[in-house]
């Protein structure tokens, strides 16, 4: 059996797009239409085993990672996953280990879900959007009902039993307008890991939805969480955006596939054994096999796949090539790349102000921060630093004087509410 050259990842559906709420920003519930309500209600057991033999045999190793995704992965029950982490076990090759991770709105984490959790060691991603204010808005069960109480009470339980999930925050043009208020209700659950992902949503006309966040929006809700963040809570709370960014200006490459130089790399298998290019791009066109005619390293070498993520580069408009933070974002993800460069070129992304507003404001700061880390500067320290050189830097700095942050625009307009 052939093995994939460089590392991927399979994020694997085996409950496909069903789901216990009903998000409105929701991209993916949308793609069981496509199969015309055919599906199975989840993954089989001969697929589940056909998918992880295939998995270990295509991995190049020595860590195989498994994301479980949905819809709502939780809706395949718990004996699914025991029969999963029975099956990896089987599998395994010596010397090589398995890494879980389980993404979920947290409705059905009860005791006994979070104890297998536990036991297994699975990592987790809980999906909340800040406040109960801003999660309800979006986030309702099929009753209607708001469920920003169960899911921070699952955070609690998930807690109790040993796990600090990662919150996984949409920025929704409803959060942007108290980026603040957000962030904080996600600190105070105390997980210590964070993920901002916009929705960027188009109609059948392609229009982008009222829910979806602006450019200027988003660049606004960066900064003013990056401003919260340095004050108060460096070494408290990572966001992963921003610890992205640090790697990749401290020399190291990103792990997120949407600031790589291509992508590709992360594929979808849904509960029928169908293989996607992407989660994002769940559709016939991006259909490009099934695990039961085709190896998995087959597919995820194959000519088709390879040319979906090296796309990403190809297509770069010139603005972005010329760009002074192309190593911070190339380009951004595929899907959002529908706007006009300043010279008339298509392929831009839609995002692209408030991204570089966000990299004007905190790349300063930011490469300080991580010079500091270098120097072995404890977290109260570094923001001790940063305070001082904040207070030096606003000296003699007016209303109509460009900021200091470094964002091109009058400080006034910028930051002047939030001088030290």
């Amino acid at each position: 059996m052939p093995k994939s050259v460089e590392p991927f990842t399979i994020m694997a559906k085996p409950v496909g797009p069903r789901c216990n709420l009903a998000c409105s920003y929701c991209y993916y519930l949308e793609t069981g239409d496509m199969y015309g309500g055919e599906l199975p209600p989840k993954m089989s057991d001969g697929f589940l085993e056909t998918y992880i033999r295939q998995y270990m045999e295509a991995s190049p190793g020595p860590v195989v990672s498994f994301i479980w995704h949905g819809g709502e992965p939780t809706l395949a029950g718990l004996d699914f996953y025991r029969k999963a982490v029975e099956l990896q076990r089987r599998y395994l090759p010596p010397g090589w280990s398995c890494w879980n991770n389980l993404q979920t709105n947290g409705i059905l984490l009860d005791d006994e879900w979070c104890s297998f959790l536990a036991e297994t060691r699975f990592d987790v991603g809980l999906s909340i959007d800040g406040d109960k204010s801003t999660h309800d808005t979006y986030r309702r069960d099929r009753g209607g009902r708001g469920t920003h109480e169960r899911v921070a009470q699952a955070a609690r339980r998930l807690k109790a039993h040993g796990i600090r999930p990662d919150l996984l925050c949409t920025v929704t043009s409803t959060a942007a307008e108290d980026p603040v208020g957000v962030y904080r209700a996600l600190r105070d659950l105390d997980t210590g890991w964070v993920q901002f992902i916009p929705i960027v949503r188009r109609d059948a006309d392609g229009r982008v939805t009222p829910d979806s966040i602006t450019p200027e929006g988003y660049g606004d809700f960066l900064c003013a969480v990056f401003d919260e963040w340095i004050r108060n809570d460096i070494g408290r709370l990572e966001i992963q955006q921003v610890a992205e960014m640090g790697l990749a200006w401290s020399g190291g490459s990103t792990n997120l596939c949407w600031m790589a130089p291509t992508c590709g790399r992360v594929l979808v298998v849904e509960q029928d054994g169908a293989v996607y290019s992407c989660d994002h791009f769940v559709t016939p066109e991006h259909r490009i096999g099934n695990i039961v005619t085709s190896s998995l390293a087959e597919l995820v070498d194959s000519s088709v796949q390879r040319s979906f993520g090296e796309s990403k580069r190809d297509r770069l408009p010139r603005q972005c090539r010329a760009c002074a933070w192309i190593e911070v974002c190339n380009g951004g993800c595929p899907k959002d790349r529908f706007a006009i460069t300043e010279d008339g070129e298509p392929g831009l992304n839609y995002l692209c102000d408030g991204l570089r507003q966000f990299f004007a404001h905190a790349e300063g700061r930011l490469r300080r921060i991580v010079e500091l880390r270098r120097l072995g500067r404890k977290p109260a320290a570094i923001m001790a630093q940063l305070r001082a050189e904040a207070q030096a830097r606003w000296r003699g700095v007016g209303r109509n004087d460009p900021c200091p942050c470094g964002s091109g625009r009058k400080a006034k307009h910028c930051c002047w509410d939030k001088r030290p």
